[in-house]
């Protein structure tokens, strides 16, 4: 095995400032949403990121699988009626929550459990201030991390949504596994995002596992589009009405590595949805795919640019909404709010702990 040299070590250290640089200076040409700041609890609750980071850790290091779950989350949150937590929210006598439309249902139950732990410790830690909207987006940002992709900062400051989004208002704002290169650009154009943001933001099915009846249509008949080898091995996970809907992982390369072989799955006609698949199939995006296959700084580069854009959709800041005191109710609806409005103002003399 060839040694590493002094020499060696301070081109991967250069290359690494280099690409961390990149990732920032990119990121600084996506505008940052009024009332939200990069330096929003600095002063306020300056260990946040630190104990949102510690907490995945250990979680991911029990299940490195709940990293896509949490991804998944901020997706589903911030496309249906923007950043405001509202997927958290259980239903009410007003009605069914978001959770209950058909594309939540495959959500993760242990995403929601992480996601209220981490809020209780923040609370603890430095009071009731930090909104589950806000929680949402850095496990999100470290799903990522956690599992080898870029770092960048998240612009914080977001307020959680007094009421969740109708099942059809659910359904026409997330994209399927089943729509084409077309409906998804039409779809993500809604929320000013572009064929490049499309494209990047579709590689987080790089981790993941999909449940076979998001894809079987394209096993029975097969789909010509789809490499026959793969075909094959998909059909012995999945066979023609199953009694049980299995799970296989999204990309068969590194399913659990947030890295760019997503696109190299697509370029050999190796992708679980039709969303996938015709992204390298369709002249528009066609381009894109090749581009991240063969260079995963551009991706990474790309795929922050697409977060900070989705992940300011609408947001909710200032006076606007709440800071719920547990990220599945609202604060109205919350009867035990008196007693942890109290335990946070204990916690207010740890902040900085």
């Amino acid at each position: 095995m060839a040694s590493i040299t002094c020499a060696s070590l301070f081109s991967l250290l250069f290359l690494s400032l280099q690409l961390s640089y990149l990732y920032v200076s990119e990121a600084q040409t996506v505008p940052i949403a009024k009332g939200l700041s990069l330096t929003f609890f600095d002063t306020t609750c300056p260990r946040l990121e630190s104990i949102v980071r510690k907490q995945l850790e250990e979680d991911f290091g029990k299940d490195i699988g709940q990293a896509a779950g949490l991804l998944r989350m901020h997706f589903h949150d911030c496309f249906v009626q923007g950043c405001d937590a509202s997927v958290l929210l259980d239903g009410s006598a007003s009605g069914p929550s978001e959770q209950d439309a058909p594309p939540n249902l495959s959500l993760r139950p242990k995403a929601f459990e992480i996601i209220e732990n981490i809020r209780r410790q923040v609370h603890r830690r430095c009071g009731a201030i930090v909104s589950c909207a806000d929680i949402t987006a850095l496990t999100a940002r470290d799903a990522v991390v956690l599992s080898g992709g870029p770092d960048y900062k998240v612009p914080l400051g977001r307020r959680d949504g007094l009421n969740f989004a109708t099942t059809q208002a659910t359904l026409d704002n997330l994209v399927g596994p089943f729509a084409n290169t077309t409906e998804v650009l039409r779809r993500l154009a809604r929320k000013n995002l572009d064929a490049t943001d499309t494209v990047a933001l579709s590689g987080a099915h790089t981790i993941g596992l999909s449940h076979c009846s998001s894809f079987t249509d394209r096993l029975y008949p097969q789909d010509p589009t789809m490499d026959q080898t793969f075909a094959k091995n998909l059909k012995i996970s999945c066979p023609q009405n199953a009694q049980v809907d299995a799970t296989v992982f999204q990309d068969i390369r590194t399913p659990n590595v947030f890295d760019n072989k997503y696109y190299l799955d697509l370029m050999n006609r190796q992708g679980l949805f039709t969303s996938d698949q015709d992204l390298y199939t369709d002249s528009r995006t066609r381009g894109i795919v090749t581009s991240f296959a063969v260079n995963q700084t551009l991706f990474f580069e790309k795929f922050v640019i697409g977060m900070l854009k989705m992940g300011q959709l609408d947001v909710l800041t200032g006076t606007q909404g709440e800071i719920r005191a547990n990220c599945s109710m609202r604060n109205s609806d919350n009867t035990l709010l008196s007693s942890v409005v109290d335990v946070a103002e204990e916690a207010s003399q740890f902040i900085g702990f």
